[in-house]
């Protein structure tokens, strides 16, 4: 299936290591060009340059204000085009709700939240018809992970300002999709086992609740993300698609 991608050019935030880099390898892969993030220069510069020629790197922080018309103007200069973006940022760290701070609340906010709200803003101002604006979350969107407080209460936000927003672009000709990944075989989701006394036991247990009975791997991520993001999802919008092998019970 052809989806499309052939010379698209795309920004994907968070993206030199786990569910965005998937996003990114899988979009490169399919003839899009793509701007690569985060936070650290190494990390962007070694994941653009195994991308090849058609990513670029720029280090910013989804928090920074400024971060949005960077990556676009980044976009432009390097590939002479926009048609959409991806934001994808790393987790909260995890906390109960007695451990955690107004700090770590506030840094949160700034980076999860706010952060994705000026990068859609921003790509909404620039897209042309037929551009997108593609959200990670979380399966806490629909239910909440035990330990992982404040990302239960950011992300469920993120989804209905990601839901409003298809609403009022749709009359433009551009989408908004959500991607709710759940067990993703990311360096991530094993941290948050090894938070366990039995890590093993814990990925034992999670499989077992999973009808597919096994952990998703970044690539079947990446593979989805590619798909909402492409042409070929031309009808899709305002949606939040769960990625999780069967978890989530609920239609």
């Amino acid at each position: 299936m052809d989806l499309g991608l052939e010379g698209r050019v795309y920004v994907v935030t968070g993206s030199t290591r786990g569910l965005g880099n998937a996003a990114a390898r899988e979009l490169v892969a399919d003839g899009a060009k793509v701007v690569v993030t985060g936070r650290n220069e190494k990390s962007v510069a070694d994941a653009a340059s195994a991308l090849g020629p058609n990513a670029v790197g720029l280090a910013v922080d989804n928090a920074d204000p400024e971060a949005p018309a960077r990556l676009i103007a980044a976009a432009r200069e390097h590939f002479g085009g926009f048609d959409g973006i991806l934001v994808s940022v790393g987790g909260p760290p995890p906390a109960f709700v007695a451990d955690t701070t107004d700090e770590q609340w506030r840094a949160a906010f700034e980076s999860v939240f706010l952060g994705a709200v000026r990068l859609a803003r921003a790509a909404a101002a620039e897209l042309p018809e037929g551009g997108v604006i593609g959200f990670v979350l979380s399966g806490s969107v629909h239910e909440p992970i035990p330990g992982l407080t404040i990302s239960n209460g950011l992300r469920p936000g993120l989804a209905g300002f990601a839901k409003s927003l298809a609403d009022e672009l749709g009359p433009r000709g551009i989408r908004v999709v959500g991607l709710l990944p759940s067990r993703i075989d990311t360096d991530r989701v094993r941290e948050l086992d090894g938070l366990s006394a039995d890590p093993e036991a814990t990925r034992a247990a999670n499989e077992s609740r999973i009808p597919l009975r096994r952990y998703g791997t970044a690539e079947e991520f990446g593979r989805t993300a590619a798909f909402l993001l492409s042409p070929a999802a031309s009808y899709l919008t305002g949606i939040m698609l769960p990625v999780d092998g069967g978890m989530r019970h609920g239609f």
